[in-house]
């Protein structure tokens, strides 16, 4: 491996929270292709200096004469820690101008990255043995262990010790950031009180859990199923999509970049499902002949967060030095369901770390810059499997906030592992993306089968297949183009050994993605 990409010399601390050190120039030449001209920009000419009076020069020429004796001091400083410049891909090049019409190629940065050493790396450290699934406690009282029978979906009675003619939902926090939960409340607090039940003179409101759970990946397709099962008449979502309650907001989090903000209570999740839960109990009232129709209403969630995203605990147990998550989302999530169905949506990981690079909003995108974060977060893993587990790297929420692309998030094999730790394979149903776009007919119909909901009618299907996509990439975001084959190449490299052991896991050899 190159020295130069070497980041031994930091500590593990420094290696995640700081970039590498970039000299002001480089002026080794550019490894560019020989019909790139390469030109030089001046930043003064002659004629503009000798405009300029001898005091303004000489000023001039005291200051930069400061400057670089400041940074001569600076980095004899750093030669004394061991801290040298190291150059990395960021480094100031010439000015390149194409001078031919064909597409530019940046030169393959594989010569940085020894992908042979890391993949072999990759593949014996993907065989560890299967975590300790913490031990399940009450976590919730409001929650009880027994739902009602027969009705499919988690439903239970709770019994309104309060007053019932104040608003339910008049601290629910989801109120404050969601319009449209928001006048979804509006009626909820109208219709109240007929929706009640009453039994020994008391007054009991049904509450319900989610059936089943899409939880990623980002960018897999997950907002255009969830759209889609919407359409079917049995099928009650929450009334809003993404509410990231079991990985963030139940810890006080909305953005982690933002810190703590509150803790959204389980109440407040649960309001999420009370439409839902009216139209369930408007069944149990009127069909007191026994007739189970009122039992075909199926409540899902939809959070492309809950699969991986266990950063909450790197702040809450900041203190704490834990190489790796001691409760994950769905150790939570199976104490209360432990019969919960879950949905997973994945595509080639390689495009979907381009499409989720994309989705972002920020200046000055381009494949070439997409090509440098993939470099650098390339470099940021491998340092970091160098010194610990691979799941430690996986969940390491800082080296996640280091890398300037989610590469983790295509680690498939090992999110779906820790799953399979506490759910049986046959309450997970893993989709492909690829599959979904091709014969969305098939793939939805699957989905319908393995929640067990009723056939829709011909109209209804017509409909739901010809809806049309959901969360399509932005015109200004397809002008790029694809990503540059030396970052497609590098990235199947890399992600191989993980699709490799997800194709074993789930017997398919679709999840290669090799003819992608």
């Amino acid at each position: 491996m190159d020295n130069r990409y070497n980041l031994h010399s930091l500590s593990t601390s420094e290696k995640y929270r700081r970039r590498p050190v970039m000299p002001l120039f480089d002026l080794s030449p550019a490894n560019v292709p020989e019909n790139l001209e390469v030109r030089w920009v001046p930043l003064l000419s002659l004629t503009s200096l000798r405009s300029i009076s001898k005091v303004k020069v000489a000023s001039f020429l005291l200051g930069l004469t400061l400057t670089l004796f400041i940074m001569a001091s600076y980095i004899l400083t750093w030669d004394r820690k061991g801290l040298l410049f190291t150059p990395s891909p960021f480094q100031l090049r010439p000015v390149v101008i194409l001078t031919g019409t064909e597409a530019l190629e940046l030169p393959s940065e594989k010569s940085f990255i020894d992908m042979k050493l890391l993949v072999k790396s990759i593949s014996s450290k993907l065989e560890y043995t299967p975590r300790k699934v913490p031990d399940e406690k009450d976590l919730f009282s409001v929650i009880p262990r027994q739902f009602l029978p027969g009705i499919k979906s988690p439903c239970w009675h709770e019994e309104l010790s309060s007053n019932v003619n104040t608003d339910p939902y008049r601290r629910n926090l989801f109120t404050l950031r969601s319009k449209s939960f928001r006048a979804v409340c509006d009626y909820l607090r109208t219709h109240f009180q007929e929706h009640l039940y009453h039994r020994d003179g008391k007054q009991y409101r049904l509450r319900c859990l989610p059936y089943f759970y899409i939880i990623g990946q980002p960018k897999c397709g997950t907002t255009d199923l969830f759209h889609r099962l919407l359409l079917h008449p049995e099928v009650k979502f929450t009334t809003m999509k993404e509410p990231h309650w079991w990985t963030r907001k139940r810890f006080g989090y909305i953005r982690f970049k933002d810190g703590f903000q509150e803790c959204f209570p389980v109440e407040d999740y649960l309001d999420l499902f009370d439409l839902a839960a009216h139209n369930i109990q408007e069944g149990l009232i009127g069909n007191s002949s026994g007739d189970p129709m009122f039992a075909n209403v199926w409540t899902g969630e939809a959070s492309a967060s809950t699969m991986w995203d266990n950063q909450a605990w790197s702040y809450v147990r900041g203190d704490e030095e834990e190489a790796e998550p001691p409760f994950l989302a769905q150790d939570f999530i199976h104490a209360v369901q432990p019969n919960a169905k879950i949905i997973i949506m994945l595509r080639d990981p390689v495009e979907r770390l381009y499409s989720d690079y994309l989705y972002f909003k920020m200046a000055n995108k381009s494949v070439e810059d997409f090509h440098q974060k993939v470099i650098e977060s390339v470099r940021l893993f491998q340092s970091c499997l160098s010194e610990t587990s691979l799941r430690s790297c996986v969940y390491n929420t800082s080296l996640s906030n280091a890398m300037p692309v989610r590469l983790n998030l295509g680690m498939y094999i090992v999110f779906l592992l820790d799953w399979l730790t506490v759910f049986h394979r046959e309450q997970i149903l893993v989709l492909r993306l690829e599959d979904y776009a091709a014969n969305l007919r098939v793939t939805i119909k699957k989905v319908f089968n393995f929640l067990s909901v009723g056939p829709l009618s011909d109209q209804m299907e017509a409909a739901l297949t010809k809806r049309p996509m959901s969360n399509t990439r932005r015109a200004a975001d397809r002008s790029l183009g694809p990503m540059l084959h030396a970052t497609r190449d590098l990235l199947r490299e890399f992600h191989h050994p993980f699709n490799l052991k997800l194709a074993s896991e789930l017997d398919n050899k679709a999840f290669l993605w090799t003819a992608a």
